[in-house]
Formats: structure tokens, sequence, C-alpha cells
């Protein structure tokens, strides 16, 4: 994590657009060159932030992802700015579009999209990642027709594959969205949660999805 000076922070920002902020300030920022810089702020003194900051798990994480052949965002560099009390990740974006941008025609999507998905999420709990903010905001289909992730802080990698308790937890997340829900049951049956299982070995019920 490199040291960042303000001067150096508003050099790099110059014609940059928000795209996410709230009361604490800006959150994610589009650059002028198409890269992206996300910043994180430490929300109590004493937590797990303090000594693995949201910034580096964000960079740990892509580069774990990446050694297991899931598209995520490259990145570029991580900083710290303590005249404002940020941890920075500077990254290249994942190209493509999220499935709630093709959920909402804002593309075209393949036709077996649901399945892909399903065996995407089983080829993730299998390798052990636990996302803890999977849903479909945060899948991105990108321009050779693969899977990926973005927003990827908040995600844990273990040696092992998923405990069911866990892939419930991580699917009821899923559900929590309306609209995702009505679109991941589009067909009427049990298209995705029969691909999940066929492509996990696991043999459970997904509540919700059938």
């Amino acid at each position: 994590m490199q040291p960042l000076s303000p001067d150096r922070y508003r050099h790099l920002r110059e014609g940059a657009q928000v795209i996410e902020a709230d009361s604490h300030g800006e959150k994610v920022l589009r650059l002028a060159d198409g890269n992206y810089i996300k910043l994180f702020r430490r929300k109590r003194l004493i937590s797990s932030a303090l000594f693995w900051p949201y910034a580096q798990r964000f960079a740990d994480n892509a580069r774990r992802l990446e050694q297991l052949g899931v598209p995520c965002p490259r990145i570029i560099a991580v900083y710290r700015m303590a005249a404002l009390q940020r941890d920075l990740v500077y990254y290249k974006p994942l190209p493509g579009l999220t499935l709630r941008q093709l959920r909402d025609g804002q593309g075209e999507a393949p036709a077996d999209l649901l399945e892909q998905l399903a065996r995407f999420i089983a080829e993730l709990h299998k390798a052990g990642v636990y996302f803890r903010s999977l849903h479909l905001g945060n899948v991105v289909l990108t321009p050779q027709g693969k899977l990926g992730l973005i927003d990827i802080a908040d995600l844990s990698i273990q040696r092992w594959p998923l405990l069911g308790s866990q892939r419930l937890r991580n699917f009821r997340h899923m559900l929590r969205d309306a609209r995702d829900l009505a679109w991941l049951r589009s067909d009427g049956d049990s298209r995705f949660a029969n691909t999940y299982r066929a492509a996990s070995g696991r043999q459970f019920r997904l509540p919700g999805l059938e």
C-alpha cells in the first residue's frame, strides 16, 4: 500500500465522474482514462480493517480470483491517503455488462444465461469462494462470453468447498432483490436450481428458486 498525498490525489481524479457517494464523501470514481478508484473509510476505530484494509482486500481478492481463472478488475495500485483518512484501490474495470443491465434489456443476453450463471456460482462454491455481496449487479458478462465478478472487497476464499449452510446464505443474499428473483425464476421452472445442483454435485433445495 503506497502513501498518496492530497495533491497527487487531486491530480489523479481530475476530470473524474463520481459514480457513487454518500454523506461521508466520494466512494467510486470513473477517471478520465476510463479506470476507476474506489475509496474506503474505516467505520470503527478498532476493526479488522485496521490490519487488513478493505482496499487491500479488494486487491488481494482480485489476484486470487485471477489465479482461479475468474475474470475480475485488474489492480493498478493500492493507496493510503492519511490526510483524508481513506484507503483507495485504483483499477482497470472488468469490461462487459452486469447481469442486472442485461436483465433490464441493456444488451442481448445469451439464451442459456441462467444455466451459465448457475454453473458459474457452482464453480465458485466448489473453489471455496464466498462472496457476501453476490447479486446480479456484481456479476458481469464479458465481451468474451465469460462471467466475472466486480466489487470484490466483501469476498473470502477458503481452501475447501463451501458448506451447504454457506451456499444457502449466499443464495439468500441473491434473492433479496425482488426483480433479481423474478429474473432467476423467469422461465417458470427450476432450471437454475437444477443446473446448480448438477454442476455442484450437491443435492439440496434452494428455497425461493424452485
